[in-house]
């Protein structure tokens, strides 16, 4: 499935994206189409265009999170990317519990 090449996330979820980001004022918000936030150069999480918002987690983590989430690892272009958990709309939805995760 290509993605358009100006197609930017839903409103509505970058609006929940936003509200997640703001809870740490040390995260800054990057991308245009592609929402994501980065440390030290290393992305650790994204919105795609698609509107699919994944992070990125240690090995022991992300098991962790899969399971107690029952998601999946993120894919990208027919790529699964393999540090990187989908999170699923509910979540993302209750600021509050992904906060903590």
């Amino acid at each position: 499935m290509a993605i358009a090449k100006n197609k930017k996330p839903s409103t509505g979820k970058l609006a929940l994206f936003e509200k997640l980001i703001a809870t740490n004022p040390e995260i800054v918000l990057k991308g245009d189409a592609d929402k994501y936030t980065s440390y030290h150069g290393n992305m650790y999480s994204i919105l795609s265009a698609d509107g699919v918002l994944a992070i990125r987690l240690p090995k022991d983590e992300l098991e962790k999170f899969l399971k107690k989430y029952k998601t999946k690892l993120k894919e990208a272009y027919g790529i699964v990317q393999k540090e990187y958990a989908v999170v699923p709309d509910t979540l993302l939805e209750n600021t509050s519990e992904a906060k903590k995760s």
